[in-house]
């Protein structure tokens, strides 16, 4: 291996979903490959899809990825600073994986970007000392004018680093050029002099329609267009937030079908993301108001505001839907999701909203409380005991995590999970989850990333229908993952001037 000097290069975009978090996984594989150290660093990101790491600690969905595409394991040092909108411009803030009160948008700009910074270089100096390559990612533009004195994600990140830039552009959205020359437009000659290459991503053509206007604007800009990546939908990769989901087209119609309630503030949504690979299964994104017509399962996903999200169900009448459905078919709650499934939400306090306590579905006879413990974050472990829904899994071990608030008091009602690691329904408990008859809820995201599990599941549905279940066989989803990890590295060097870039690192 190379003997390096920690360098740092970072990837940012004229606009938000451009394509930097891809960008950045693929460098830190193509980088890995090439035996070199490297981490991913994002110092601040709004997310609503995080992750528990081995340190017990949150950080945002999109750096996992990108762990993982370096090889290594995830660390809150390489996104030391994340919000979780709560409500109309209120976060939570993580630092350094950790919650440090829900913040309105003045407050943390006013008041609390020192304390971040200081966050932030510390997780940068941290990063410095254990890897040779820091790939960072940026955050929505560098040309937000407006926040550029308060700016913690995108250039001053550059100066604080030493960091050369790639600028990438989104050709799908439209206006390619003129977002370029806008973003170079409005950056002062300090800033403007870290981009250093232009990547245009997302593009389905013909190439050489597109080369006079490359040359144009490398003219305009006097900085290189390094490479133009294709549009490539085949990629299966998790999504980092709620409006990368927009974008994403799920098998919608198969033979069995299940519907995924797309509620307002959804969060951990790829904890869905494994049944994509159930060949027969259709998934659909279900829209509140939207029908739940012809479904064979409804998932209440994880939210980071359960109690404004139960006041939506009830206000579109989907809350009385479900309750009716719960009658013929499945219903699965995680996290948020299983709160709801039961007959009250008490907050008292209003930590959750300014709704206070509200009734839940009353499906499943368990209370949840707020207020009453902290955060809860921890990865898991836990015995599947349900004997009924799951008796073809029973006694296995099922591994997951837990990002949540509250904790769950089961009446009358059968546990589904006996925790080994973790927390589960409340501190000292024992149990995770609850199940009567077909509903089910957990605490755990990540169930569905247990091939056995999972399969039971959708075993269920298949008898339930009078398909033939499949049975336990090669689970396709991680060697799917790590296969488009390959491929959108291959795509980048394939189609980028790889050699400009290592000459950035130094190589």
């Amino acid at each position: 291996m190379s003997q390096l000097t920690s360098k740092c290069i970072m990837v940012q975009g004229t606009s938000s979903n451009a394509g930097k978090s891809v960008m950045v996984a693929a460098l830190c594989r193509i980088f890995s490959k090439m035996g070199y150290k490297v981490a991913p660093f994002k110092s601040q990101n709004m997310s609503l899809n995080s992750y528990t790491t081995k340190e017990n600690r949150e950080i945002a969905i999109a750096q996992v990825l990108q762990a993982e595409a370096a090889g290594v394991d995830p660390s809150y040092h390489m996104n030391p600073i994340l919000l979780k909108p709560k409500e109309d411009f209120v976060s939570q803030v993580i630092v350094h994986g950790q919650p440090a009160g829900d913040m309105n948008f003045y407050h943390y700009q006013q008041n609390f970007r020192e304390h971040a910074l200081k966050a932030i270089e510390e997780s940068l100096e941290y990063l410095k000392k254990e890897y040779e390559i820091i790939v960072i990612e940026g955050a929505g533009s560098p040309a937000e004018i407006n926040m550029r004195n308060r700016d913690l994600a995108n250039m001053e990140i550059a100066h604080l680093a030493d960091a050369d830039v790639i600028l990438v552009a989104d050709i799908d959205r439209g206006g390619v050029f003129a977002s370029i020359a806008g973003t170079f437009s409005l950056l002062d000659e300090k800033d403007r002099s870290r981009i250093k290459g232009i990547v245009i991503n997302k593009f389905r053509g013909n190439l050489d329609i597109l080369m006079p206007g490359i040359k144009q604007i490398e003219e305009i800009v006097g900085v290189p267009v390094l490479g133009v990546l294709p549009y490539e939908p085949s990629l299966k990769l998790p999504e980092e937030d709620s409006a990368s989901l927009s974008e994403r087209k799920y098998r919608g119609q198969g033979d069995i079908n299940i519907g995924v309630i797309r509620l307002p503030r959804i969060s951990n949504f790829t904890d869905i993301d494994p049944l994509e690979y159930e060949d027969d299964l259709g998934l659909r994104l279900v829209e509140l108001g939207e029908s739940l017509d012809n479904l064979d399962a409804i998932i209440i996903p994880g939210t980071r505001n359960t109690v404004n999200d139960m006041v939506e169900l009830e206000k579109y009448g989907f809350a009385d839907e479900i309750r009716e459905l719960s009658k013929k078919i499945p219903i699965v709650g995680i996290c948020g999701g299983y709160q709801m499934l039961g007959e009250k939400i008490i907050d008292e306090s209003n930590k959750e909203s300014k709704y206070g306590s509200v009734n839940g579905l009353d499906i499943l006879k368990i209370e949840t409380t707020f207020g009453s413990v902290p955060k809860i974050i921890t990865q898991s472990e836990a015995e599947i005991i349900d004997g009924s829904f799951f008796k073809n899994v029973k006694g296995e071990t099922l591994k997951g995590y837990e990002l949540h608030e509250g904790i769950t008091n089961i009446k009358d009602t059968k546990p589904l999970f006996k925790v080994s690691k973790g927390c589960g329904n409340a501190p000292n408990s024992e149990f995770d989850g609850a199940i009567s008859g077909m509903v089910f809820g957990t605490y755990f995201h990540g169930i569905f990333h247990n091939f056995n599990f999972r399969r039971a599941f959708t075993d269920q549905l298949r008898i339930k229908k009078g398909l033939t279940p499949l049975g336990f066989g090669e689970d396709t989803f991680e060697a799917s993952k790590q296969f488009s990890i390959d491929k959108l590295a291959q795509i980048v060097e394939e189609n980028v001037d790889m050699n400009f870039i290592n000459n950035l690192i130094g190589k």
